[in-house]
């Protein structure tokens, strides 16, 4: 095989490899539609609107069920695979960083679900930017995988230097939400559940960054 035409299912070389590589834009897909359910439930709570609200986590716990169902049926292939043990380790880790994006979406989604009357306006339009960047990185990671799979390492890499990028802006926003937290008026309850989605939303980031790196790995292998 050529160096131009070799890609993720040349290094991976065999069927149940290609398989286990599609799980995984499988697992992406509902990973991204675990975010995009749990920032319409943000919009829902900013609006004002309970029942919305209240439906679309329902949606983000539905979805981060499903992805543990993939991330299972992924972990048995992988157990069965002839793969070296340096590279079952890189697509292991894979694994586990996207199934923890669902975790902590859906760990956010949960701390939301205490939050009934609306916040001050500064906190929640901090809580809005905060979510736009989970969205922004994650539809980036979900462009990475697809690149790799089209054979397109390079641009996969790109996207996934955006992913680094928006990581570093999430850091920077979370600083700036705890800031308006500790100086806000907020009964001691709602305080805390505030805080802690302060650092759960930045901690999806890190998460998705986690798999963006994993991604570069593959991505190296096959350039």
């Amino acid at each position: 095989m050529s160096t131009e035409s070799r890609n993720i299912f040349g290094w991976l070389g065999m069927k149940q490899e290609e398989a286990l590589l599609k799980d995984a834009k499988t697992h992406v897909d509902v990973t991204y539609q675990t975010v995009v359910n749990f920032k319409n439930a943000i919009s829902a709570y900013i609006e004002g609107d309970s029942a919305a609200k209240v439906k679309f986590i329902a949606e983000v716990r539905k979805n981060e069920k499903e992805a543990d169902g993939i991330r299972s049926k992924m972990i048995d292939m992988l157990s069965e695979s002839p793969l070296l043990p340096h590279d079952r380790e890189d697509l292991m880790h894979f694994i586990k960083t996207l199934d923890r994006i669902a975790d902590w979406t859906n760990g956010s989604a949960r701390l939301l679900g205490f939050l009934d009357k609306p916040l001050p306006e500064k906190l929640m339009d901090n809580i809005t930017i905060a979510t736009q960047i989970i969205f922004d990185s994650i539809s980036k990671l979900k462009d990475a995988i697809g690149a790799l799979l089209n054979n397109e390492a390079k641009q996969a890499i790109k996207d996934c230097h955006e992913v680094d990028e928006l990581e570093s802006k999430a850091d920077d926003q979370k600083n700036t939400l705890i800031g308006i937290i500790v100086n806000s008026d907020l009964p001691a309850g709602k305080l805390m559940v505030v805080y802690h989605l302060a650092e759960y939303l930045e901690g999806i980031t890190d998460k998705i960054e986690d798999a963006a790196d994993s991604i570069k790995v593959m991505a190296i292998k096959v350039k």
